[in-house]
């Protein structure tokens, strides 16, 4: 429980500072870069948590994934909020259009998308509806990584060996569950393909 309020008090003073001008010389960068980072880190975490408890023979970790996760895509939220809030100032068009043309906003986007879908389907009485359909659609979890990892990389650009570092600790992460992504990889494979070809084409 700890935890969890640390996370969103933590968050919570972050923007009081952002709107009190007390982020340095470009607060809005600071305030996109903090939530951008933690949703990512959330993300990563969330995944993690299983083979680091099963390898430990820790199961009191497992608990921890869900609400890691409901962070993760709250985060994620706010990040998108600072950028049509402070830099699009709510512009229906212009943000359509951003989405639409920058390949990186595009995939960020649907990394968003996809954290809301699993956040909002992870409630117990959803979950249960489900059936093993939930566990094919929480698959996805692994593609928003993956996706978010590009996300990040297009975005610095020159700075490419942070990203970069993301992506291999992915990597490694999706190997540690490759039996599981094997398991629904028809799904998830189809997934990235789409959105792929949507942003190369």
């Amino acid at each position: 429980m700890l935890a969890h309020v640390v996370i969103l008090v933590w968050l919570g003073i972050v923007f009081d500072q952002g709107f009190s001008d007390q982020l340095g010389g470009d607060p809005v960068q600071a305030l996109r870069d903090f939530t951008g980072i933690g949703a990512l880190n959330l993300l990563v975490i969330s995944l993690i948590i299983r083979p680091l408890a099963m390898f430990f023979k820790f199961t009191q970790l497992l608990p921890f994934r869900r609400p890691i996760g409901l962070h993760s895509a709250l985060y994620c939220l706010s990040h998108f909020y600072v950028f049509i809030a402070f830099e699009l100032h709510f512009e229906i068009q212009l943000i359509i259009s951003e989405i639409i043309k920058r390949p990186y906003i595009t995939v960020g986007f649907v990394t968003l998308v996809t954290l809301i879908v699993l956040a909002v389907t992870s409630v117990n009485r959803i979950k249960q509806s489900m059936g093993s359909k939930w566990f094919i659609l929480h698959s996805l979890a692994y593609v928003a990584v993956v996706l978010d990892c590009l996300h990040y990389l297009w975005l610095v650009k020159s700075a490419w060996y942070e990203p970069a570092t993301y992506l291999a600790f992915t990597a490694c992460l999706l190997f540690l569950r490759r039996a599981r992504i094997k398991k629904y990889s028809n799904s998830t494979c189809m997934f990235i393909y789409t959105v792929l070809l949507y942003v190369y084409t």
